[in-house]
């Protein structure tokens, strides 16, 4: 049977997920690698550990005796995260680690972009809102910052490129990955003069665009062999994850919206139109051509979640990671709709949308001497719902949204999904596979091979398992909850600046 792997590089995993060409999934693997705080804006990867992680889970499930009597590979199809930056010297060798998404060093220069004339003409032109997270921010603090490894740097590359060339010997980027860099301009599909002049650098500094149908990509010899594919197996660029998980959830028409919970988080609309807004709020990546991707991200999704369960969770009695996440749910579906008047503002990471503040800090607000621990658990999840619905709801100002389709590790537990069912007050659906962006590549690459006439029609196949109705009382509870949660967001902005300047000057 002739099948597709999908490899999704993401922020802490990599899921290798072969489907037929059907669209069903017929076998699976994941591996994880660390991320490293070194400072408190710092979020680093080796690129090396991540390829090392891909190449280990692929063969993995290429040498698994099942897969290969029953099965034989046709296409492979990428997918990763987005706004990580590697630099790399003109032998394709990382000059140091890759600086990754939830990384805000680079909020200094963000912020005076943002500020200006200059900044208002990059967003209209690229789409990707200024700030940390951009690959633009991040390649001008290095040359402001680390001139030498600047000077020495042939490409600055992706992760998902890094691995691209280490499989093929190429360098391309995706026009859906290239349109998250604030280096790219979505109308004419080339990179953005102004930005590069910005950073510093030339086109020649970054890999060539291209679409996500890309399939004329060939795996180099020797890793050929290794894996035992044959020199004639299809390599298709793809997609960003954020991307991939929009057609993967079956959202491309109007009225829909998927909300993404894995690490970090974002809630996307799909749409042929660029979402303009005049205050920089929303993303607007590339598809294909002529289909956006819209929305906001926020930084701090189950990465916040682990964080507490790291510091909180029970490890007694043998219990590994997982069985303590499974405690702690358990805790907080026993307590009721706004925690006792706990609320949790997510911000470990600083965030994105809808603040665009790389300051912000963590807060449990409301605190009084009946609040135990099942409080505190289902405030950390509520109040992170809470930043979720904060995107949908500025969303809703331009886009009508009438279901809602969720995907990720998180999102889909049955607690969060009811939560987000209750604070936006709308149907919650739940497709039959959850790894959504995995889902998409397949839709990609069956699309590719004419299996499917357009995505619209691979969307369309897209089946949901379970869904959520909302809990009126718990809707009109949650309501008076946000007011607070978003009066206390913006309130604390000055105290936000105040306590990252303190941090930077011990960090010092």
């Amino acid at each position: 049977m002739e099948t597709i792997i999908t490899i999704d590089i993401e922020t802490t995993a990599v899921r290798v997920i072969a489907f037929d060409l059907k669209g069903k999934q017929v076998a699976a693997r994941k591996g994880t690698y660390p991320t490293f705080h070194t400072k408190p804006d710092y979020s680093e990867q080796d690129p090396e550990q991540v390829f090392i992680t891909v190449l280990f889970v692929l063969k993995g499930l290429l040498n698994d005796p099942l897969f290969i009597k029953k099965n034989k590979v046709f296409t492979i199809v990428f997918s990763s995260s987005m706004h990580s930056v590697l630099p790399v010297d003109k032998n394709g060798v990382p000059l140091g680690n890759a600086i990754i998404w939830a990384d805000n060093r680079a909020s200094k220069v963000a912020t005076e972009l943002k500020n200006s004339a200059l900044g208002i003409e990059i967003y209209r032109a690229t789409g990707t809102p200024i700030h940390p997270m951009s690959p633009l921010a991040k390649i001008t603090w290095i040359k402001n910052h680390d001139p030498e490894r600047f000077a020495k740097t042939s490409k600055f590359i992706s992760l998902k490129e890094y691995i691209l060339h280490q499989f093929t010997g190429d360098y391309l980027i995706d026009y859906s990955l290239a349109s998250a860099t604030g280096l790219f301009n979505i109308h004419d599909l080339k990179w953005e003069k102004k930005s590069l002049d910005f950073a510093g650098i030339s086109s020649e500094h970054l890999s060539k665009p291209t679409s996500i149908f890309n399939a004329d990509l060939k795996l180099r010899p020797a890793l050929a062999k290794s894996l035992r594919l044959s020199d004639k197996t299809k390599i298709i660029v793809g997609s960003s994850d954020g991307c991939f998980a929009t057609l993967g959830s079956g959202v491309l028409g109007e009225g829909q919206a998927t909300i993404s919970i894995t690490s970090s988080g974002a809630v996307r609309v799909a749409g042929n139109e660029v979402l303009q807004d005049e205050k920089q709020r929303f993303f607007n990546y590339i598809l294909d051509k002529g289909r956006y991707i819209s929305g906001g991200p926020t930084n701090n999704g189950g990465v916040a979640f682990e964080w507490y369960a790291r510091q909180f969770g029970n490890f007694n009695n043998g219990l590994d990671f997982e069985d303590s996440l499974s405690d702690l749910f358990k805790d907080a579906a026993q307590v009721s709709a706004g925690a006792n008047g706990l609320l949790f503002l997510p911000y470990l990471l600083g965030e994105r949308a809808p603040l665009w503040n790389a300051n912000a800090r963590g807060v449990y607000f409301g605190i009084n001497i009946t609040h135990e621990q099942p409080h505190f658990v289902r405030a950390t999840i509520e109040g992170i719902l809470f930043e979720i619905y904060s995107i949908g709801k500025m969303l809703q100002t331009y886009r009508k949204i009438d279901n809602l389709y969720v995907n990720g590790t998180y999102a889909t537990l049955p607690l969060w999904s009811q939560i987000i069912s209750d604070m936006f007050g709308k149907q919650v659906n739940i497709n039959d596979n959850h790894d959504s962006a995995n889902v998409g590549a397949a839709m990609l690459a069956l699309t590719e091979m004419g299996i499917f006439s357009s995505l619209e029609e691979a969307a369309k196949t897209i089946q949901s398992s379970k869904v959520y109705q909302p809990n009126q009382v718990n809707h009109q509870k949650y309501q008076k909850f946000y007011t607070i949660f978003e009066r206390l967001s913006y309130k604390l902005t000055e105290e936000f600046d105040l306590i990252a300047e303190l941090q930077q000057n011990q960090g010092d």
